[in-house]
């Protein structure tokens, strides 16, 4: 058998259009298997227990059973039960080293863990790598009071999926709390093997931290092309992909992707980052979850809306919200529109269903369209 053939193939979610095929390679599985085992991205072994709390059908299941087959792993599979009081439970009785996810499968999971310390014995090495949205600051220093170390990684069907990981490295070993938190925080460093740039308006952008555009990938786990599909706007002319996530490269070559395209917020002629105002809202210590969307404003032509979701048993009002923002934005980045809900609806792998939630508030009546 040719390395280059066929090994599987995994459909995107199609947030943007119908769902598309992309095949990997037996070659570009082995190189992405050895990329992700690596002490400087995931750091597996043959000893690792690893739970993947992820659909297999969820941009190549992150790669993660090619990896565990290939180190010898133990792999524990959680079924259809994705709720923390059954996912604990089976963390402790497995002794799991390393568990994948989502970000809302782990935010109400901290909760618990906080409420009933002492009660669950974890494995002191566990673990967390998080990715398909931006996880929160404020989750990732609450398993840190709980000596659970959070790994950020960021990918999409497109990349087999791990292109870059948050970890700290040996020139940041200085870093204050804040600022050490506030690097786990971004997307990360590219893996080996995997290019990376960010394009803007008027071409590449330095990597200073500040400028910011489009990020374009590029390397042998990255796909070319479509399966019976050209769709060339998601390629650039030199074949790098296109991702739609927009961000800042730093000059250590950490990723912070400030939104997707689609999803930023344009408000009076101001780009408005849904990404950063949500994590600032859950950063809230009565919140357990919210998501930003845009919302047509007569004066401003979109203003943002957040829709939140209260941890059981606490209270916010808007006021809060907006007290809470006002430490960390100017004025008119803070949203003007609150929704309290008892959940968000979320798309099959557990993202945010943004398009569900602009469809449902699209004809918000603002208080005040002159303000």
């Amino acid at each position: 058998m040719d390395e280059n053939e066929a090994c599987a193939m995994c459909y995107t979610s199609g947030t943007t259009g119908k769902p598309k095929g992309v095949v990997y390679s037996h070659r570009s599985q082995v190189l992405h298997s050895l990329g992700q085992a690596i002490p400087d991205a995931i750091g597996l072994s043959g000893r690792d227990v690893i739970l993947p709390v992820v659909p297999m059908f969820h941009a190549n299941a992150w790669g993660v059973p090619y990896t565990a087959a290939m180190l010898g792993c133990k792999v524990v599979f959680p079924g259809p039960h994705l709720h923390p009081d059954d996912l604990i439970p089976l963390l402790e009785s497995e002794r799991v080293t390393v568990s994948c996810g989502v970000p809302t499968i782990w935010l109400p999971m901290v909760q618990i863990l906080e409420k009933n310390k002492g009660k669950w014995k974890l494995h002191p090495d566990l673990r967390l790598t998080v990715g398909g949205s931006a996880v929160p600051e404020a989750m990732i220093r609450a398993y840190a009071r709980l000596g659970i170390q959070v790994i950020q990684g960021w990918g999409m069907t497109e990349t087999s999926p791990l292109a870059t990981l948050s970890k700290l490295t040996a020139s940041q070993g200085q870093l204050s709390d804040d600022q050490r938190f506030a690097v786990q925080a971004m997307q990360g460093y590219p893996l080996p093997l995997v290019e990376i740039r960010c394009v803007g308006d008027e071409g590449e952008q330095p990597w200073d931290g500040k400028s910011v555009g489009e990020i374009q990938v590029y390397g042998p786990w990255i796909t070319g092309s479509y399966y019976n599909q050209p769709a060339p706007e998601n390629f650039a002319d030199d074949g790098w992909l296109r991702t739609g996530d927009v961000a800042t490269i730093d000059a250590l070559g950490f990723v912070k992707i400030t939104d997707r395209t689609k999803d930023l917020i344009k408000s009076g002629g101001e780009w408005i980052s849904s990404v950063e105002l949500e994590s600032a809202v859950m950063g809230h210590p009565a919140v357990q979850e919210c998501a930003v969307i845009a919302v047509p404003h007569p004066k401003w032509a979109e203003r943002p809306l957040a829709v939140i979701v209260l941890k059981p048993g606490a209270q916010a009002t808007e006021s809060d919200i907006k007290a809470h923002l006002a430490q960390k934005f100017v004025k008119w980045m803070v949203p003007d529109a609150y929704v309290f809900v008892d959940a968000i609806p979320r798309t099959s792998t557990g993202k945010f269903l943004k398009t569900r939630l602009r469809e449902q508030y699209r004809e918000w009546k603002w208080a005040d369209a002159s303000g």
